[in-house]
Protein backbone atom coordinates (compact mmCIF):
# COMPACT_ATOMS: atom_id res chain seq x y z
CA UNK A 1 0.00 0.00 0.00
CA UNK A 2 2.81 2.41 0.94
CA UNK A 3 4.75 1.58 -2.24
CA UNK A 4 1.63 2.16 -4.34
CA UNK A 5 1.09 5.54 -2.67
CA UNK A 6 4.69 6.58 -3.31
CA UNK A 7 4.42 5.48 -6.94
CA UNK A 8 1.23 7.53 -7.33
CA UNK A 9 2.83 10.54 -5.64
CA UNK A 10 5.80 10.30 -8.03
CA UNK A 11 3.41 10.12 -11.00
CA UNK A 12 1.65 13.25 -9.78
CA UNK A 13 4.97 15.07 -9.25
CA UNK A 14 5.95 14.20 -12.84
CA UNK A 15 3.19 16.55 -14.01
CA UNK A 16 4.43 19.55 -12.05
CA UNK A 17 7.44 20.64 -14.16
CA UNK A 18 5.36 20.82 -17.36
CA UNK A 19 2.57 22.63 -15.48
CA UNK A 20 4.96 25.20 -14.01
CA UNK A 21 7.01 25.65 -17.18
CA UNK A 22 3.89 26.66 -19.11
CA UNK A 23 3.55 29.70 -16.82
CA UNK A 24 7.21 30.66 -16.71
CA UNK A 25 7.88 34.05 -18.29
CA UNK A 26 9.38 33.59 -21.73
CA UNK A 27 8.49 29.89 -21.91
CA UNK A 28 6.33 30.34 -24.99
CA UNK A 29 8.35 28.08 -27.25
CA UNK A 30 8.53 24.42 -28.18
CA UNK A 31 12.18 23.93 -27.26
CA UNK A 32 14.13 20.98 -25.87
CA UNK A 33 13.13 21.77 -22.28
CA UNK A 34 9.46 21.70 -23.27
CA UNK A 35 9.80 18.22 -24.78
CA UNK A 36 11.76 16.93 -21.78
CA UNK A 37 9.18 18.04 -19.20
CA UNK A 38 6.27 16.96 -21.40
CA UNK A 39 7.88 13.55 -21.83
CA UNK A 40 8.24 13.22 -18.06
CA UNK A 41 4.62 14.31 -17.62
CA UNK A 42 3.51 11.54 -19.97
CA UNK A 43 5.77 8.76 -18.69
CA UNK A 44 4.95 9.15 -14.99
CA UNK A 45 1.12 8.82 -15.10
CA UNK A 46 1.23 6.28 -17.96
CA UNK A 47 3.61 4.02 -16.01
CA UNK A 48 1.46 4.28 -12.89
CA UNK A 49 -1.77 3.66 -14.82
CA UNK A 50 -0.30 0.59 -16.51
CA UNK A 51 0.89 -0.73 -13.15
CA UNK A 52 -2.70 -0.58 -11.90
CA UNK A 53 -4.13 -2.37 -14.93
CA UNK A 54 -2.56 -5.73 -14.13
CA UNK A 55 -4.72 -8.04 -12.03
CA UNK A 56 -8.49 -7.97 -11.50
CA UNK A 57 -10.26 -5.05 -13.14
CA UNK A 58 -11.74 -2.82 -10.44
CA UNK A 59 -14.32 -0.07 -10.87
CA UNK A 60 -12.76 2.48 -8.49
CA UNK A 61 -12.75 6.19 -9.25
CA UNK A 62 -9.00 6.52 -8.60
CA UNK A 63 -8.06 3.98 -11.26
CA UNK A 64 -10.52 5.54 -13.72
CA UNK A 65 -8.99 8.98 -13.16
CA UNK A 66 -5.41 7.77 -13.58
CA UNK A 67 -6.29 5.95 -16.80
CA UNK A 68 -8.10 9.04 -18.11
CA UNK A 69 -5.09 11.22 -17.24
CA UNK A 70 -2.69 8.80 -18.95
CA UNK A 71 -4.77 8.53 -22.13
CA UNK A 72 -5.28 12.31 -22.29
CA UNK A 73 -1.52 12.87 -22.00
CA UNK A 74 -0.68 10.31 -24.69
CA UNK A 75 -3.24 11.84 -27.05
CA UNK A 76 -1.93 15.32 -26.27
CA UNK A 77 1.63 14.23 -27.03
CA UNK A 78 0.51 12.81 -30.38
CA UNK A 79 -1.50 15.95 -31.12
CA UNK A 80 1.45 18.17 -30.20
CA UNK A 81 3.74 16.24 -32.52
CA UNK A 82 1.22 16.32 -35.37
CA UNK A 83 -0.21 19.83 -35.02
CA UNK A 84 1.76 23.03 -34.91
CA UNK A 85 -0.28 25.00 -32.35
CA UNK A 86 -1.59 22.21 -30.08
CA UNK A 87 1.27 22.64 -27.59
CA UNK A 88 -0.13 26.05 -26.67
CA UNK A 89 -2.92 24.27 -24.77
CA UNK A 90 -0.34 23.22 -22.16
CA UNK A 91 -1.10 26.11 -19.71
CA UNK A 92 -4.70 24.89 -19.42
CA UNK A 93 -4.35 21.12 -19.84
CA UNK A 94 -1.39 20.26 -17.60
CA UNK A 95 -2.60 22.11 -14.46
CA UNK A 96 -6.05 20.56 -14.95
CA UNK A 97 -4.61 17.05 -15.23
CA UNK A 98 -2.36 17.76 -12.25
CA UNK A 99 -5.46 18.63 -10.23
CA UNK A 100 -7.11 15.39 -11.36
CA UNK A 101 -3.97 13.50 -10.32
CA UNK A 102 -4.16 14.98 -6.82
CA UNK A 103 -7.82 13.92 -6.62
CA UNK A 104 -6.97 10.43 -7.87
CA UNK A 105 -4.11 10.13 -5.38
CA UNK A 106 -6.33 11.14 -2.46
CA UNK A 107 -9.21 8.97 -3.62
CA UNK A 108 -6.84 6.05 -4.06
CA UNK A 109 -6.85 5.68 -0.28
CA UNK A 110 -10.56 4.74 -0.47
CA UNK A 111 -10.97 0.99 -1.12
CA UNK A 112 -12.58 0.27 -4.50
CA UNK A 113 -15.98 -1.34 -4.14
CA UNK A 114 -16.42 -3.09 -7.47
CA UNK A 115 -14.57 -5.69 -9.49
CA UNK A 116 -15.71 -6.72 -12.95
CA UNK A 117 -13.73 -9.84 -13.64
CA UNK A 118 -10.44 -11.57 -13.00
CA UNK A 119 -9.51 -11.05 -16.64
CA UNK A 120 -10.87 -8.95 -19.46
CA UNK A 121 -12.36 -10.62 -22.54
CA UNK A 122 -11.93 -9.15 -26.00
CA UNK A 123 -15.15 -7.14 -26.22
CA UNK A 124 -14.77 -5.69 -22.75
CA UNK A 125 -11.15 -4.74 -23.43
CA UNK A 126 -12.09 -3.03 -26.70
CA UNK A 127 -15.00 -1.22 -25.05
CA UNK A 128 -12.82 0.07 -22.20
CA UNK A 129 -10.09 1.26 -24.59
CA UNK A 130 -12.63 3.01 -26.82
CA UNK A 131 -14.28 4.65 -23.80
CA UNK A 132 -10.92 5.93 -22.54
CA UNK A 133 -10.03 7.26 -25.99
CA UNK A 134 -13.38 9.03 -26.21
CA UNK A 135 -12.93 10.68 -22.83
CA UNK A 136 -9.35 11.68 -23.63
CA UNK A 137 -10.40 13.31 -26.91
CA UNK A 138 -13.31 15.06 -25.21
CA UNK A 139 -10.92 16.36 -22.53
CA UNK A 140 -8.63 17.89 -25.14
CA UNK A 141 -11.59 19.33 -27.06
CA UNK A 142 -12.97 20.91 -23.87
CA UNK A 143 -9.58 22.46 -23.11
CA UNK A 144 -9.40 23.83 -26.67
CA UNK A 145 -12.90 25.25 -26.16
CA UNK A 146 -11.79 26.93 -22.94
CA UNK A 147 -8.82 28.42 -24.79
CA UNK A 148 -11.19 29.90 -27.39
CA UNK A 149 -13.42 31.25 -24.62
CA UNK A 150 -10.48 32.98 -22.89
CA UNK A 151 -9.09 34.42 -26.13
CA UNK A 152 -12.49 35.85 -27.06
CA UNK A 153 -12.79 37.36 -23.58
CA UNK A 154 -9.42 39.09 -24.04
CA UNK A 155 -10.49 40.31 -27.46
CA UNK A 156 -13.68 41.76 -26.02
CA UNK A 157 -11.72 43.53 -23.28
CA UNK A 158 -9.19 44.73 -25.87
CA UNK A 159 -6.30 43.56 -23.73
CA UNK A 160 -4.40 40.32 -23.51
CA UNK A 161 -4.13 38.50 -20.20
CA UNK A 162 -0.96 36.60 -19.36
CA UNK A 163 -2.58 33.20 -19.88
CA UNK A 164 -4.40 34.41 -22.99
CA UNK A 165 -1.09 35.35 -24.60
CA UNK A 166 0.14 31.77 -24.15
CA UNK A 167 -2.89 30.13 -25.79
CA UNK A 168 -3.41 29.44 -29.51
CA UNK A 169 -5.23 32.01 -31.62
CA UNK A 170 -9.02 31.85 -31.81
CA UNK A 171 -8.86 30.36 -35.32
CA UNK A 172 -6.30 27.71 -34.30
CA UNK A 173 -8.19 26.91 -31.10
CA UNK A 174 -11.46 26.46 -32.97
CA UNK A 175 -9.79 24.25 -35.58
CA UNK A 176 -8.33 22.03 -32.84
CA UNK A 177 -11.65 21.91 -31.00
CA UNK A 178 -13.62 20.86 -34.07
CA UNK A 179 -11.11 18.23 -35.21
CA UNK A 180 -11.00 16.72 -31.74
CA UNK A 181 -14.79 16.71 -31.45
CA UNK A 182 -15.21 15.11 -34.86
CA UNK A 183 -12.75 12.37 -33.89
CA UNK A 184 -14.44 11.95 -30.50
CA UNK A 185 -17.81 11.59 -32.25
CA UNK A 186 -16.50 8.73 -34.38
CA UNK A 187 -14.82 6.99 -31.45
CA UNK A 188 -17.89 7.49 -29.24
CA UNK A 189 -20.04 5.91 -31.95
CA UNK A 190 -17.71 2.91 -31.95
CA UNK A 191 -17.98 2.84 -28.16
CA UNK A 192 -21.77 2.70 -28.32
CA UNK A 193 -21.57 -0.20 -30.80
CA UNK A 194 -19.04 -2.13 -28.70
CA UNK A 195 -21.21 -1.50 -25.63
CA UNK A 196 -24.19 -2.94 -27.48
CA UNK A 197 -22.13 -5.99 -28.48
CA UNK A 198 -20.99 -6.46 -24.89
CA UNK A 199 -24.56 -6.17 -23.60
CA UNK A 200 -25.81 -8.64 -26.19
CA UNK A 201 -23.16 -11.18 -25.18
CA UNK A 202 -23.93 -10.82 -21.48
CA UNK A 203 -27.74 -10.49 -21.47
CA UNK A 204 -29.00 -11.11 -24.99
CA UNK A 205 -30.22 -7.50 -25.31
CA UNK A 206 -28.70 -4.84 -27.51
CA UNK A 207 -29.25 -1.79 -25.35
CA UNK A 208 -29.98 -1.14 -21.69
CA UNK A 209 -30.90 2.49 -21.04
CA UNK A 210 -29.06 2.97 -17.78
CA UNK A 211 -27.74 6.41 -16.88
CA UNK A 212 -24.29 5.75 -18.39
CA UNK A 213 -25.79 4.79 -21.74
CA UNK A 214 -28.22 7.72 -21.72
CA UNK A 215 -25.49 10.24 -20.90
CA UNK A 216 -23.21 8.80 -23.58
CA UNK A 217 -25.99 9.01 -26.17
CA UNK A 218 -26.76 12.59 -25.11
CA UNK A 219 -23.08 13.49 -25.49
CA UNK A 220 -23.11 11.88 -28.94
CA UNK A 221 -26.13 14.01 -29.92
CA UNK A 222 -24.64 17.23 -28.49
CA UNK A 223 -21.35 16.74 -30.36
CA UNK A 224 -23.22 15.86 -33.54
CA UNK A 225 -25.41 18.95 -33.15
CA UNK A 226 -22.35 21.16 -32.69
CA UNK A 227 -20.68 19.76 -35.80
CA UNK A 228 -23.85 20.14 -37.88
CA UNK A 229 -24.44 23.71 -36.67
CA UNK A 230 -20.85 24.62 -37.43
CA UNK A 231 -21.14 23.14 -40.91
CA UNK A 232 -24.45 24.74 -41.84
CA UNK A 233 -24.70 27.92 -39.75
CA UNK A 234 -21.09 28.73 -38.93
CA UNK A 235 -21.47 28.17 -35.16
CA UNK A 236 -18.17 29.02 -33.50
CA UNK A 237 -16.55 30.87 -30.62
CA UNK A 238 -18.12 30.89 -27.17
CA UNK A 239 -21.33 29.17 -28.29
CA UNK A 240 -19.43 26.24 -29.77
CA UNK A 241 -17.18 26.11 -26.69
CA UNK A 242 -20.23 25.90 -24.42
CA UNK A 243 -21.57 22.92 -26.37
CA UNK A 244 -18.14 21.26 -26.23
CA UNK A 245 -18.05 21.74 -22.45
CA UNK A 246 -21.59 20.38 -22.16
CA UNK A 247 -20.56 17.25 -24.05
CA UNK A 248 -17.53 16.89 -21.79
CA UNK A 249 -19.72 17.26 -18.70
CA UNK A 250 -22.06 14.54 -19.98
CA UNK A 251 -19.16 12.19 -20.64
CA UNK A 252 -17.67 12.99 -17.21
CA UNK A 253 -20.96 12.04 -15.58
CA UNK A 254 -21.15 8.91 -17.73
CA UNK A 255 -17.60 7.63 -17.17
CA UNK A 256 -15.86 8.86 -13.97
CA UNK A 257 -19.31 9.63 -12.55
CA UNK A 258 -20.15 5.93 -12.61
CA UNK A 259 -17.02 5.18 -10.61
CA UNK A 260 -17.91 7.86 -8.06
CA UNK A 261 -21.34 6.30 -7.56
CA UNK A 262 -19.71 2.88 -7.15
CA UNK A 263 -17.18 4.09 -4.58
CA UNK A 264 -19.49 6.37 -2.56
CA UNK A 265 -23.17 5.55 -2.96
CA UNK A 266 -22.78 1.79 -3.25
CA UNK A 267 -20.24 1.58 -0.43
Amino acid sequence: MANNLLFGFAAMLALLPASLLSYRRGAGQRDLLFWVVLGAAVVGPVAYALAQVFGPWQTGLSKALWLSIAVSLVLFLILTLATREAWRLTPLLLPYLCGLAVLALVWGQVPAQGELSASLDLWLTVHILVSLATYGLATLAAVAGCAVFLKERDLKRKQSSRIGAMLPSIADGEALELRLLATAEIVLGIGVLTGMALEHLSSGRLLVLDHKTLLSLLAFLVIGLLLVLHRWSGLRGKRAARLALLAYLLLTLAYPGVKFVTDVLVA
